[in-house]
């Protein structure tokens, strides 16, 4: 059975990073007042989750339509078995590394998984369906990915019906909720 980094966490740990996700911009002194603790304690406990990698970055999340982005795609990918002696060369000469340095700017995740016949997947911002369109040119032309087998969700960032707009507020709710359902 795996074992959740939740159990590892501390609950004053645990909240610090939901309250982070929420609202990452807040000080050291506020944060010790939504968790009724002392500043030094929200400082040191910050700098250490940082230190062991469970603080990755501080960002924001602007409104994509605003900055000029109107598609946002995920892209399934299929990488090949049965690659021929050159393909196998050239994969071999692309490390991990050198894919993401030299990767478009505008994919967001690419992430290794499992699901139907896919076991890659990209997020992707595009200003247009055209600069989309060259991205999985661009994704196809890896020696290591299967043409024949690549499947694309597309989401009109213009459309004002959403259902959910993109936060991590929710997922810093679920996570305490875990933590809850764990103790219990």
């Amino acid at each position: 059975m795996r074992i959740w980094k939740l159990e590892i966490l501390k609950d004053v740990e645990l909240r610090l990073i939901s309250e982070l996700m929420k609202n990452s911009r807040r000080s050291d002194r506020e944060l010790a007042r939504a968790l009724k603790t002392s500043q030094p304690t929200v400082s040191r406990i910050r700098s250490r989750l940082e230190k062991e990698g469970y603080l990755k970055e501080f960002t924001t999340i602007p409104d994509f339509g605003k900055l000029g982005f109107h598609l946002l795609a995920f892209i399934l990918v299929k990488m090949k078995t049965n690659l021929t002696a050159e393909e196998i060369r050239k994969a071999r000469q692309i490390s991990m590394r050198d894919i993401m340095e030299k990767a478009p700017d505008e994919i967001v995740l690419f992430y290794r998984g499992m699901g139907g016949e896919y076991d890659g997947v990209l997020v992707s911002f595009h200003k247009s369906y055209s600069d989309y369109s060259k991205l999985v040119e661009r994704i196809k032309a890896y020696p290591f990915v299967d043409l024949s087998a690549t499947l694309s969700f597309l989401v009109d960032l213009d459309d004002r019906m959403q259902y959910r707009p993109f936060t991590f507020s929710t997922l810093a709710k679920h996570l305490l909720t875990m933590q809850k359902q764990e103790k219990a």
